[in-house]
Protein backbone atom coordinates (compact mmCIF):
# COMPACT_ATOMS: atom_id res chain seq x y z
CA UNK A 1 0.00 0.00 0.00
CA UNK A 2 1.37 3.34 -0.97
CA UNK A 3 0.89 6.43 1.25
CA UNK A 4 1.17 9.84 -0.28
CA UNK A 5 0.71 13.19 1.42
CA UNK A 6 1.15 16.72 0.17
CA UNK A 7 2.70 19.75 1.87
CA UNK A 8 2.15 22.85 -0.25
CA UNK A 9 0.05 25.93 -0.86
CA UNK A 10 -1.71 24.46 -3.90
CA UNK A 11 -4.50 21.81 -3.98
CA UNK A 12 -3.37 18.31 -4.85
CA UNK A 13 -3.46 17.50 -8.56
CA UNK A 14 -3.92 14.18 -10.33
CA UNK A 15 -1.03 14.85 -12.67
CA UNK A 16 1.35 15.51 -9.82
CA UNK A 17 0.28 12.43 -7.84
CA UNK A 18 0.24 10.08 -10.77
CA UNK A 19 -1.31 6.73 -10.00
CA UNK A 20 -1.96 5.94 -6.34
CA UNK A 21 -3.94 3.12 -4.77
CA UNK A 22 -4.92 4.52 -1.39
CA UNK A 23 -3.50 7.13 0.86
CA UNK A 24 -3.72 10.00 3.25
CA UNK A 25 -2.44 13.50 2.61
CA UNK A 26 -2.13 16.86 4.33
CA UNK A 27 -2.97 20.12 2.60
CA UNK A 28 -0.94 22.92 4.16
CA UNK A 29 -2.36 26.37 3.48
CA UNK A 30 1.05 27.93 4.15
CA UNK A 31 4.45 26.70 3.02
CA UNK A 32 6.05 24.16 5.36
CA UNK A 33 9.80 24.77 5.07
CA UNK A 34 11.29 22.30 7.51
CA UNK A 35 10.39 19.66 10.06
CA UNK A 36 12.56 18.44 12.96
CA UNK A 37 11.68 15.28 14.89
CA UNK A 38 13.43 13.93 17.99
CA UNK A 39 12.43 10.78 19.86
CA UNK A 40 8.93 10.67 18.39
CA UNK A 41 7.34 7.23 17.82
CA UNK A 42 10.02 5.17 16.04
CA UNK A 43 12.15 8.12 14.91
CA UNK A 44 15.16 9.03 17.03
CA UNK A 45 16.21 12.08 15.01
CA UNK A 46 15.14 13.53 11.65
CA UNK A 47 15.76 16.91 10.03
CA UNK A 48 13.57 17.30 6.98
CA UNK A 49 13.92 20.14 4.49
CA UNK A 50 10.95 20.56 2.12
CA UNK A 51 10.99 22.26 -1.24
CA UNK A 52 8.32 24.50 -2.77
CA UNK A 53 5.27 22.99 -4.42
CA UNK A 54 4.42 19.29 -4.15
CA UNK A 55 6.37 16.99 -1.85
CA UNK A 56 5.59 13.25 -2.08
CA UNK A 57 6.85 10.51 0.23
CA UNK A 58 6.53 6.92 -0.95
CA UNK A 59 7.64 3.67 0.54
CA UNK A 60 6.56 0.31 1.80
CA UNK A 61 4.36 -0.26 4.79
CA UNK A 62 6.25 0.40 8.01
CA UNK A 63 8.78 2.73 6.41
CA UNK A 64 7.63 5.62 8.63
CA UNK A 65 5.65 7.79 6.23
CA UNK A 66 2.67 8.04 8.57
CA UNK A 67 4.92 9.01 11.47
CA UNK A 68 6.03 12.10 9.55
CA UNK A 69 2.41 13.04 8.98
CA UNK A 70 1.64 12.33 12.64
CA UNK A 71 4.45 14.69 13.59
CA UNK A 72 2.95 17.47 11.47
CA UNK A 73 -0.38 16.82 13.17
CA UNK A 74 1.13 16.73 16.67
CA UNK A 75 3.19 19.90 16.34
CA UNK A 76 -0.05 21.74 15.53
CA UNK A 77 -1.86 20.48 18.62
CA UNK A 78 -2.89 16.98 17.53
CA UNK A 79 -3.65 14.37 20.16
CA UNK A 80 -0.58 12.73 21.75
CA UNK A 81 0.17 10.66 24.84
CA UNK A 82 3.19 9.13 26.56
CA UNK A 83 3.32 6.37 23.93
CA UNK A 84 4.15 9.06 21.37
CA UNK A 85 7.60 9.37 22.97
CA UNK A 86 10.18 6.91 21.61
CA UNK A 87 10.65 3.83 23.78
CA UNK A 88 13.44 4.32 26.30
CA UNK A 89 13.23 8.14 26.18
CA UNK A 90 11.50 10.60 28.47
CA UNK A 91 11.40 13.60 26.14
CA UNK A 92 10.40 14.26 22.52
CA UNK A 93 10.72 17.42 20.43
CA UNK A 94 8.71 18.33 17.34
CA UNK A 95 9.50 21.53 15.46
CA UNK A 96 8.03 22.83 12.19
CA UNK A 97 8.90 26.05 10.39
CA UNK A 98 6.20 27.66 8.24
CA UNK A 99 6.25 30.63 5.89
CA UNK A 100 2.96 32.48 6.34
CA UNK A 101 0.98 34.60 3.93
CA UNK A 102 0.29 38.28 4.70
CA UNK A 103 -3.36 37.60 5.52
CA UNK A 104 -2.32 35.75 8.69
CA UNK A 105 0.10 38.39 9.97
CA UNK A 106 -2.67 40.34 11.72
CA UNK A 107 -3.70 37.21 13.59
CA UNK A 108 -0.19 36.83 15.00
CA UNK A 109 -0.16 40.49 15.99
CA UNK A 110 -3.39 39.96 17.93
CA UNK A 111 -1.66 37.12 19.80
CA UNK A 112 1.36 39.43 20.40
CA UNK A 113 3.69 37.04 18.59
CA UNK A 114 6.41 38.48 16.35
CA UNK A 115 7.21 36.64 13.13
CA UNK A 116 10.79 35.69 12.31
CA UNK A 117 12.08 37.71 9.34
CA UNK A 118 8.59 39.10 8.93
CA UNK A 119 6.98 35.92 7.53
CA UNK A 120 8.25 32.83 9.39
CA UNK A 121 6.76 31.06 12.36
CA UNK A 122 8.41 28.18 14.21
CA UNK A 123 5.98 25.82 15.94
CA UNK A 124 7.55 23.69 18.63
CA UNK A 125 5.99 21.05 20.84
CA UNK A 126 7.77 19.34 23.69
CA UNK A 127 6.52 16.04 25.15
CA UNK A 128 7.92 15.03 28.55
CA UNK A 129 7.37 12.09 30.92
CA UNK A 130 8.53 12.83 34.47
CA UNK A 131 7.73 10.50 37.37
CA UNK A 132 4.90 8.87 35.43
CA UNK A 133 3.40 12.28 34.65
CA UNK A 134 2.96 13.23 31.01
CA UNK A 135 3.24 16.91 30.05
CA UNK A 136 3.06 18.76 26.77
CA UNK A 137 4.14 22.34 26.01
CA UNK A 138 3.71 24.32 22.79
CA UNK A 139 5.64 27.39 21.69
CA UNK A 140 5.36 29.77 18.76
CA UNK A 141 8.63 31.53 17.96
CA UNK A 142 9.85 30.69 21.45
CA UNK A 143 6.75 32.02 23.24
CA UNK A 144 4.81 29.57 25.39
CA UNK A 145 1.20 29.53 24.13
CA UNK A 146 -2.09 27.98 25.22
CA UNK A 147 -3.94 25.13 23.58
CA UNK A 148 -6.56 27.62 22.37
CA UNK A 149 -4.02 29.56 20.33
CA UNK A 150 -2.54 26.37 18.86
CA UNK A 151 -6.01 25.16 17.88
CA UNK A 152 -6.69 28.51 16.23
CA UNK A 153 -3.43 28.22 14.29
CA UNK A 154 -4.11 24.62 13.33
CA UNK A 155 -7.43 25.58 11.73
CA UNK A 156 -5.59 28.13 9.61
CA UNK A 157 -2.57 25.99 8.73
CA UNK A 158 -3.43 22.42 7.87
CA UNK A 159 -6.16 20.02 6.87
CA UNK A 160 -5.28 16.34 7.19
CA UNK A 161 -7.36 13.97 5.10
CA UNK A 162 -7.21 10.22 5.57
CA UNK A 163 -8.35 7.28 3.51
CA UNK A 164 -12.11 7.24 2.98
CA UNK A 165 -12.63 10.95 3.58
CA UNK A 166 -13.04 11.66 -0.13
CA UNK A 167 -16.76 11.28 0.53
CA UNK A 168 -16.64 14.95 1.54
CA UNK A 169 -16.22 15.78 -2.14
CA UNK A 170 -19.82 14.80 -2.66
CA UNK A 171 -21.37 17.08 -0.07
CA UNK A 172 -23.54 19.69 -1.83
CA UNK A 173 -22.76 22.31 0.84
CA UNK A 174 -19.03 21.97 0.21
CA UNK A 175 -19.54 21.99 -3.54
CA UNK A 176 -21.50 25.23 -3.22
CA UNK A 177 -18.71 26.70 -1.12
CA UNK A 178 -16.06 25.69 -3.65
CA UNK A 179 -18.08 27.13 -6.51
CA UNK A 180 -18.46 30.45 -4.69
CA UNK A 181 -14.76 30.54 -3.84
CA UNK A 182 -13.99 29.87 -7.49
CA UNK A 183 -16.17 32.85 -8.38
CA UNK A 184 -14.11 35.12 -6.14
CA UNK A 185 -14.99 38.36 -4.37
CA UNK A 186 -17.94 39.22 -6.60
CA UNK A 187 -19.73 35.95 -5.80
CA UNK A 188 -18.87 36.17 -2.11
CA UNK A 189 -20.18 39.75 -2.07
CA UNK A 190 -23.48 38.66 -3.61
CA UNK A 191 -23.73 35.84 -1.08
CA UNK A 192 -23.20 38.30 1.78
CA UNK A 193 -25.99 40.40 0.33
CA UNK A 194 -28.23 37.33 0.35
CA UNK A 195 -27.27 36.60 3.96
CA UNK A 196 -28.16 40.14 5.03
CA UNK A 197 -31.48 40.01 3.14
CA UNK A 198 -32.26 36.61 4.65
CA UNK A 199 -31.55 37.87 8.17
CA UNK A 200 -33.75 40.92 7.59
CA UNK A 201 -36.60 38.77 6.22
CA UNK A 202 -36.40 36.39 9.20
CA UNK A 203 -36.44 39.27 11.68
CA UNK A 204 -39.54 40.80 10.07
CA UNK A 205 -41.17 37.38 9.80
CA UNK A 206 -40.58 36.68 13.49
CA UNK A 207 -41.98 40.09 14.43
CA UNK A 208 -45.03 39.48 12.24
CA UNK A 209 -45.65 36.03 13.72
CA UNK A 210 -45.29 37.40 17.23
CA UNK A 211 -47.73 40.20 16.44
CA UNK A 212 -50.29 37.69 15.15
CA UNK A 213 -49.80 35.35 18.11
CA UNK A 214 -50.16 38.26 20.52
CA UNK A 215 -53.41 39.49 18.94
CA UNK A 216 -55.66 37.84 21.55
CA UNK A 217 -53.49 39.00 24.42
CA UNK A 218 -53.44 42.49 22.91
CA UNK A 219 -57.25 42.67 22.83
CA UNK A 220 -57.46 41.46 26.42
CA UNK A 221 -54.92 44.06 27.44
CA UNK A 222 -56.88 46.80 25.64
CA UNK A 223 -60.05 45.88 27.56
CA UNK A 224 -58.18 46.01 30.87
CA UNK A 225 -56.54 49.35 30.11
CA UNK A 226 -59.81 50.88 28.97
CA UNK A 227 -61.44 49.88 32.26
CA UNK A 228 -58.54 51.23 34.33
CA UNK A 229 -58.38 54.49 32.39
CA UNK A 230 -62.14 55.03 32.83
CA UNK A 231 -61.83 54.45 36.56
CA UNK A 232 -58.91 56.86 36.86
CA UNK A 233 -60.70 59.45 34.74
CA UNK A 234 -63.69 59.29 37.08
CA UNK A 235 -61.32 59.78 40.02
CA UNK A 236 -60.48 63.24 38.60
CA UNK A 237 -56.87 63.26 39.71
CA UNK A 238 -55.30 66.70 39.29
CA UNK A 239 -53.07 67.27 42.32
CA UNK A 240 -50.58 64.77 43.72
CA UNK A 241 -50.86 66.45 47.14
CA UNK A 242 -54.66 66.32 47.33
CA UNK A 243 -54.82 63.39 49.73
CA UNK A 244 -52.51 65.04 52.26
CA UNK A 245 -54.51 68.29 52.09
CA UNK A 246 -57.80 66.44 52.56
CA UNK A 247 -56.49 64.54 55.56
CA UNK A 248 -55.45 67.82 57.17
CA UNK A 249 -58.89 69.29 56.48
CA UNK A 250 -60.49 66.17 57.95
CA UNK A 251 -58.53 66.63 61.18
CA UNK A 252 -59.65 70.25 61.42
CA UNK A 253 -63.31 69.56 60.73
CA UNK A 254 -63.35 66.66 63.19
CA UNK A 255 -62.02 68.86 66.04
CA UNK A 256 -63.79 72.20 65.45
CA UNK A 257 -65.23 72.50 69.00
CA UNK A 258 -61.91 71.76 70.64
CA UNK A 259 -60.08 74.14 68.32
CA UNK A 260 -62.59 76.93 69.11
CA UNK A 261 -62.31 76.40 72.87
CA UNK A 262 -58.53 76.20 72.93
CA UNK A 263 -58.00 79.13 70.54
CA UNK A 264 -60.23 81.34 72.72
CA UNK A 265 -58.20 80.39 75.77
CA UNK A 266 -54.99 81.33 73.98
CA UNK A 267 -56.60 84.63 72.91
CA UNK A 268 -57.38 85.48 76.54
CA UNK A 269 -53.93 84.48 77.74
CA UNK A 270 -52.17 86.56 75.12
CA UNK A 271 -54.34 89.57 74.44
CA UNK A 272 -57.58 90.17 76.36
CA UNK A 273 -58.75 88.26 79.40
CA UNK A 274 -62.40 88.63 80.46
CA UNK A 275 -61.98 86.58 83.65
CA UNK A 276 -60.11 89.24 85.58
CA UNK A 277 -56.70 87.69 84.95
CA UNK A 278 -53.84 89.68 83.47
CA UNK A 279 -53.03 88.87 79.80
CA UNK A 280 -49.51 88.63 78.48
CA UNK A 281 -50.00 91.80 76.41
CA UNK A 282 -50.97 93.75 79.55
CA UNK A 283 -47.87 92.55 81.41
CA UNK A 284 -45.60 93.46 78.52
CA UNK A 285 -47.28 96.87 78.23
CA UNK A 286 -46.52 97.59 81.90
CA UNK A 287 -42.93 96.47 81.49
CA UNK A 288 -42.58 98.70 78.45
CA UNK A 289 -43.85 101.74 80.43
CA UNK A 290 -41.39 101.14 83.29
CA UNK A 291 -38.46 100.60 80.92
CA UNK A 292 -39.20 103.85 79.09
CA UNK A 293 -38.85 105.71 82.38
CA UNK A 294 -35.63 103.84 83.25
CA UNK A 295 -34.02 104.55 79.90
CA UNK A 296 -34.08 108.25 80.74
CA UNK A 297 -31.70 107.46 83.64
CA UNK A 298 -29.59 104.76 81.92
CA UNK A 299 -29.38 104.48 78.14
CA UNK A 300 -27.84 101.01 78.43
CA UNK A 301 -31.40 99.68 78.94
CA UNK A 302 -32.43 100.81 75.43
CA UNK A 303 -31.78 97.38 73.80
CA UNK A 304 -33.91 95.66 76.43
CA UNK A 305 -36.68 98.17 75.83
CA UNK A 306 -36.52 97.40 72.12
CA UNK A 307 -36.88 93.68 72.76
CA UNK A 308 -39.87 94.20 75.05
CA UNK A 309 -41.47 96.46 72.44
CA UNK A 310 -40.98 93.76 69.80
CA UNK A 311 -42.36 91.10 72.13
CA UNK A 312 -45.42 93.23 72.87
CA UNK A 313 -46.04 93.74 69.17
CA UNK A 314 -45.73 90.03 68.41
CA UNK A 315 -47.92 88.95 71.32
CA UNK A 316 -50.55 91.48 70.30
CA UNK A 317 -50.49 90.27 66.67
CA UNK A 318 -50.62 86.63 67.78
CA UNK A 319 -53.56 87.28 70.07
CA UNK A 320 -55.50 89.09 67.36
CA UNK A 321 -54.82 86.34 64.78
CA UNK A 322 -55.83 83.51 67.13
CA UNK A 323 -58.97 85.45 67.93
CA UNK A 324 -59.91 85.80 64.27
CA UNK A 325 -59.07 82.08 63.70
CA UNK A 326 -61.47 81.04 66.46
CA UNK A 327 -64.23 83.29 65.15
CA UNK A 328 -63.96 81.77 61.64
CA UNK A 329 -64.22 78.16 62.81
CA UNK A 330 -67.58 76.63 62.05
CA UNK A 331 -68.87 73.10 62.35
CA UNK A 332 -69.73 71.66 58.87
CA UNK A 333 -70.83 68.01 59.04
CA UNK A 334 -71.67 67.89 55.34
CA UNK A 335 -68.22 69.09 54.34
CA UNK A 336 -66.66 66.61 56.76
CA UNK A 337 -68.60 63.75 55.19
CA UNK A 338 -67.60 64.92 51.69
CA UNK A 339 -63.92 65.03 52.68
CA UNK A 340 -64.03 61.59 54.28
CA UNK A 341 -65.72 60.09 51.22
CA UNK A 342 -63.09 61.62 48.94
CA UNK A 343 -60.27 60.33 51.16
CA UNK A 344 -61.77 56.81 51.02
CA UNK A 345 -61.99 56.95 47.21
CA UNK A 346 -58.39 58.15 46.84
CA UNK A 347 -57.07 55.49 49.22
CA UNK A 348 -58.92 52.83 47.23
CA UNK A 349 -57.33 54.14 44.02
CA UNK A 350 -53.88 54.07 45.68
CA UNK A 351 -54.36 50.48 46.83
CA UNK A 352 -55.03 49.45 43.21
CA UNK A 353 -52.62 51.57 41.21
CA UNK A 354 -49.83 52.92 43.41
CA UNK A 355 -48.69 53.68 46.93
CA UNK A 356 -49.09 57.43 46.47
CA UNK A 357 -51.21 59.70 44.31
CA UNK A 358 -48.06 60.74 42.45
CA UNK A 359 -47.40 57.10 41.48
CA UNK A 360 -51.04 56.64 40.49
CA UNK A 361 -50.93 59.68 38.21
CA UNK A 362 -47.68 58.42 36.62
CA UNK A 363 -49.33 55.04 36.02
CA UNK A 364 -52.34 56.79 34.50
CA UNK A 365 -50.13 58.57 31.98
CA UNK A 366 -48.24 55.35 31.16
CA UNK A 367 -51.34 53.25 30.43
CA UNK A 368 -52.84 56.01 28.30
CA UNK A 369 -49.72 55.88 26.11
CA UNK A 370 -49.76 52.07 26.08
CA UNK A 371 -53.41 52.05 25.02
CA UNK A 372 -52.68 54.36 22.10
CA UNK A 373 -49.93 51.99 20.92
CA UNK A 374 -52.10 48.89 21.33
CA UNK A 375 -55.05 50.45 19.53
CA UNK A 376 -52.67 51.22 16.71
CA UNK A 377 -51.88 47.49 16.52
CA UNK A 378 -53.87 46.93 13.37
CA UNK A 379 -51.83 49.57 11.61
CA UNK A 380 -48.67 47.97 13.00
CA UNK A 381 -49.78 44.59 11.67
CA UNK A 382 -50.36 46.04 8.22
CA UNK A 383 -46.97 47.75 8.42
CA UNK A 384 -45.26 44.48 9.37
CA UNK A 385 -47.01 42.58 6.58
CA UNK A 386 -45.88 45.19 4.10
CA UNK A 387 -42.34 45.12 5.47
CA UNK A 388 -42.27 41.31 5.28
CA UNK A 389 -43.43 41.39 1.66
CA UNK A 390 -40.72 43.90 0.83
CA UNK A 391 -38.07 41.87 2.67
CA UNK A 392 -39.09 38.72 0.81
CA UNK A 393 -38.86 40.60 -2.46
CA UNK A 394 -35.38 41.85 -1.59
CA UNK A 395 -34.34 38.33 -0.62
CA UNK A 396 -35.64 36.86 -3.87
CA UNK A 397 -33.89 39.55 -5.89
CA UNK A 398 -30.61 38.90 -4.07
CA UNK A 399 -30.98 35.13 -4.56
CA UNK A 400 -31.72 35.59 -8.27
CA UNK A 401 -28.61 37.74 -8.70
CA UNK A 402 -26.51 35.15 -6.88
CA UNK A 403 -27.97 32.32 -8.98
CA UNK A 404 -27.18 34.19 -12.17
CA UNK A 405 -23.60 34.71 -11.02
CA UNK A 406 -23.28 31.06 -10.00
CA UNK A 407 -24.59 29.88 -13.36
CA UNK A 408 -22.02 32.05 -15.11
CA UNK A 409 -19.07 30.87 -13.04
CA UNK A 410 -20.33 27.27 -13.20
CA UNK A 411 -19.95 27.32 -16.98
CA UNK A 412 -16.46 28.72 -16.53
CA UNK A 413 -15.57 26.03 -13.99
CA UNK A 414 -16.82 23.28 -16.30
CA UNK A 415 -14.63 24.53 -19.16
CA UNK A 416 -11.64 25.10 -16.89
CA UNK A 417 -11.78 21.63 -15.32
CA UNK A 418 -12.15 19.86 -18.66
CA UNK A 419 -9.12 21.75 -19.96
CA UNK A 420 -7.11 20.70 -16.90
CA UNK A 421 -8.07 17.06 -17.42
CA UNK A 422 -7.09 16.87 -21.09
CA UNK A 423 -3.31 16.76 -20.48
CA UNK A 424 -3.97 13.79 -18.16
CA UNK A 425 -5.35 11.73 -21.05
CA UNK A 426 -8.89 12.18 -19.73
CA UNK A 427 -10.41 13.68 -22.87
CA UNK A 428 -13.61 11.67 -22.48
CA UNK A 429 -14.50 12.92 -19.01
CA UNK A 430 -17.61 15.09 -18.80
CA UNK A 431 -18.09 17.49 -15.89
CA UNK A 432 -21.20 19.51 -15.17
CA UNK A 433 -22.40 21.80 -12.40
CA UNK A 434 -26.10 21.41 -11.75
CA UNK A 435 -27.85 24.33 -10.02
CA UNK A 436 -31.31 23.53 -8.70
CA UNK A 437 -33.59 26.11 -7.04
CA UNK A 438 -34.36 25.42 -3.39
CA UNK A 439 -35.72 27.24 -0.35
CA UNK A 440 -33.86 30.47 0.50
CA UNK A 441 -31.15 30.31 3.15
CA UNK A 442 -28.28 32.60 4.18
CA UNK A 443 -26.26 30.88 1.41
CA UNK A 444 -28.81 31.54 -1.31
CA UNK A 445 -31.63 29.56 -2.88
CA UNK A 446 -29.55 27.07 -4.86
CA UNK A 447 -28.55 23.45 -4.45
CA UNK A 448 -25.22 22.78 -6.14
CA UNK A 449 -24.30 19.36 -7.48
CA UNK A 450 -21.02 18.49 -9.21
CA UNK A 451 -21.74 15.77 -11.76
CA UNK A 452 -19.20 13.58 -13.54
CA UNK A 453 -19.10 10.98 -16.27
CA UNK A 454 -15.74 9.27 -16.93
CA UNK A 455 -16.78 7.93 -20.36
CA UNK A 456 -19.07 9.24 -23.09
CA UNK A 457 -21.17 6.08 -22.95
CA UNK A 458 -21.89 6.37 -19.24
CA UNK A 459 -24.55 8.67 -17.84
CA UNK A 460 -23.40 11.72 -15.96
CA UNK A 461 -24.10 11.37 -12.24
CA UNK A 462 -23.61 13.41 -9.07
CA UNK A 463 -20.13 13.37 -7.61
CA UNK A 464 -21.65 12.30 -4.27
CA UNK A 465 -22.46 8.90 -5.77
CA UNK A 466 -19.02 8.62 -7.35
CA UNK A 467 -17.23 9.59 -4.13
CA UNK A 468 -19.23 7.14 -2.03
CA UNK A 469 -18.70 4.29 -4.45
CA UNK A 470 -22.10 4.48 -6.15
CA UNK A 471 -22.45 3.40 -9.73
Amino acid sequence: MVYDFKLSREPIGLKELGRVDYGQFATIDYMLISLRIENFALIDHLDLELGPGLNVFTGETGAGKSIILDAVDAVLGGKVDRRSIRTGCDRAILEACFEVNPDLIDWFREQEIDLVDGSLVVCCRELVVNQDKFRSKSRLNGILVSRTIIDGLRDRFVEITAQGQTVQLGKPALQREWLDLYGGSNTIGLRERVSEAYTRAREVQNALQKRRQDSQQRLQRIDLLQYQIKELQNANLTDAGELDELQQEQQRLSHVVELQHQSYGIYQALYQNDKGEVAAADLLSRAETVLRDLVEYDSQLQPILAMVEDALAQVTEAGQQIGRYGEQLESDPERLQEVEDRIADLKQICRKYGQTLAEVMDYYSAIEEELVQLEDGENSLETLEKAYSEAQGELKQACDLLRGEREKIARGLEIHLIQELKPLAMDSVRFQVEITPTSPSPMGADQIQFCLSPNPGEPIQPLSETASGGK
